[in-house]
């Protein structure tokens, strides 16, 4: 797999917290029952290299990678929890040489032109667009069509269900990415039945049609 097949691998990529590892499987379990294959785990409690080895070990159908890769050591440490892709808020120097150099699909994060043209050089031309909303959304995809017709993207940042047709009906859009799949409270009580709901409506919102 490459990063343009992991934009396409599932419409919504879930952007998760995993705060307690034995949540880890119930959760990713939930999430592949409704239809969302593909599951970013950030980085961003102690958490998460456990979490992202027990979902590899144990959901064999869930497509796990990990989120808020910063530096070269972050991605060695998700490669060797068996992260199979990854993704980071930005990209520098250090981490586009580490990221070409690791086997898995890699998603930089941009939120500018110049920054979008700089990944493409770099070799990265399927790209995170954060924070999506805060930046012009799916105005500025739109006009990124023309200028950038060979990059593709993945909004996150602000994206929910109501929001979500509008960028997935866009062509330089692959999937979205969001943490609305997995709700807190559902998450804390153990609701897996609530997650694999809002997984299987996020299946359908790249087919719904838009205005």
């Amino acid at each position: 797999m490459n990063a343009q097949d992991l934009l396409a691998h599932s419409p919504v990529m879930p952007v998760i917290v995993i705060q307690d590892t034995a949540s880890a499987v119930g959760l990713a379990r939930a999430l592949v029952a409704g239809g969302i294959l593909s599951i970013e785990v950030t980085l961003r409690s102690p958490a998460a290299l456990d979490a992202i080895r027990a979902i590899r070990d144990q959901v064999p159908d869930a497509l796990v990678g990990a989120g808020t890769i910063r530096t070269p050591q972050q991605l060695d440490d998700v490669l060797r929890a068996g992260a199979r892709f990854g993704v980071s808020p930005g990209l520098t120097p250090a981490l586009a040489r580490a990221a070409r150099s690791a086997d898995i699909p890699f998603l930089p994060g941009v939120s500018t032109t110049s920054e979008a043209m700089q990944a493409a050089e770099w070799g990265f031309t399927a790209q995170k667009l954060f924070p999506a909303e805060a930046i012009g959304g799916v105005a500025l995809l739109k006009a990124w069509h023309g200028p950038l017709p060979d990059l593709r993207f993945c909004p996150t940042g602000g994206i929910h269900a109501r929001n979500a047709g509008g960028y997935l009906a866009l062509p330089n859009v692959g999937c979205v990415g969001g943490s609305w799949l997995t709700p807190a409270p559902a998450v804390i009580n153990h609701d897996w039945d609530a997650i694999t709901q809002l997984a299987r409506q996020a299946r359908t919102l790249a087919t719904c049609p838009q205005n």
